[in-house]
């Protein structure tokens, strides 16, 4: 895997309490960029379900029906 290197400003006030107190900042900036990631990927994700659903939602039902058991039939 390869790495690249971020960095960030912050004030020293914050820095010396991160260190006052034994905070890992490599470790809390790599899970808070991990989470924002996955939040971001999950919002996509639910954009794109939407979209689905909309068009879904234009097909009749009976064609849904027919289209799930031919493919049924097809295995």
């Amino acid at each position: 895997m390869k790495y690249v290197t971020v960095s960030a400003k912050i004030d020293r006030e914050l820095h010396r309490k991160l260190k006052r107190y034994g905070i890992p900042i490599s470790m809390v900036i790599k899970r808070a960029l991990e989470e924002e990631v996955q939040r971001k990927e999950e919002e996509e994700l639910r954009k794109t379900l939407g979209e689905m659903q909309r068009i879904l939602k234009k097909i009749p039902q009976d064609e849904l029906i027919q289209a799930i058991r031919s493919s049924r039939e097809e295995r």
